[in-house]
């Protein structure tokens, strides 16, 4: 039976084993010293804290470009969520199959969530109606919204709603290169300072480099 031990988890992590461990003990997955984590047990552990060992139904709502690369995305599935239905506001998209899945209009959006028991929702719609369709899921059920609309949704206590803007994080990226590239200069303007300066020598020399004996008058 596969294993891994504390020391290797910690290393791939980038954070100390000690640590590692009693953040384990919390999950009540202790090991055994000397032969380390139960890979297969370890998994069913975390997965279980995350929630992710149940079937979790997820809505999709504004099936635009990012709406159906989302619905195309495979990693759902490995990770316990089910795109239950797709949905959207435009006539044209009613009945269209993406990723297997018919599009339905948004008009029957409440009892979508309720036939499918929908807790989870994503949001990928235009930012103008983006509120609207917040308040629409939650009245529906809804209390937990994922959101790619770049705007601030507000929603009331007990829906948690987590944002995803491509902008910022293509900023944050942005930060970084920048203060790489700040560091860098700093670091070459420091060598250039500290390289030798090539020494000046008023001295005659003769040909050998060696400084002629002064002839005595």
């Amino acid at each position: 039976m596969p294993t891994v031990s504390s020391e290797e988890l910690a290393a791939a992590a980038g954070v100390n084993s000690a640590k590692l461990r009693k953040d384990f003990s919390y999950l009540g997955s202790y090991g055994t010293r000397g032969v380390g984590y139960d890979v297969e047990y370890l998994v069913y552990q975390i997965s279980r804290e995350l929630g992710l060992t149940q079937d979790w139904p997820v809505v999709i709502v504004g099936i635009g470009n990012l709406g159906a690369a989302l619905a195309n995305y495979g990693g759902f599935a490995s990770r316990g969520f089910r795109v239950a239905a797709l949905i959207d506001a435009d006539p044209a998209m009613a009945g269209k199959q993406v990723a297997g899945i018919a599009v339905q209009h948004s008009d029957g959006l409440e009892k979508i969530i309720s036939d499918n028991g929908v807790s989870i929702g994503v949001i990928t719609t235009p930012p103008s109606v983006a509120q609207q369709v917040c308040d629409r899921l939650v009245a529906a059920g809804v209390t937990s919204i994922l959101n790619f609309a770049p705007t601030v949704l507000s929603v009331p206590d007990g829906v948690d709603v987590r944002k995803v803007d491509l902008s910022i994080e293509l900023q944050i990226l942005a930060f970084h290169e920048q203060r790489k590239a700040g560091e860098e200069a700093a670091l070459n303007e420091a060598a250039a300072l500290s390289a030798p300066v090539g020494r000046t020598d008023s001295t005659d020399q003769g040909p050998d480099g060696d400084v002629p004996a002064v002839m005595p008058a």
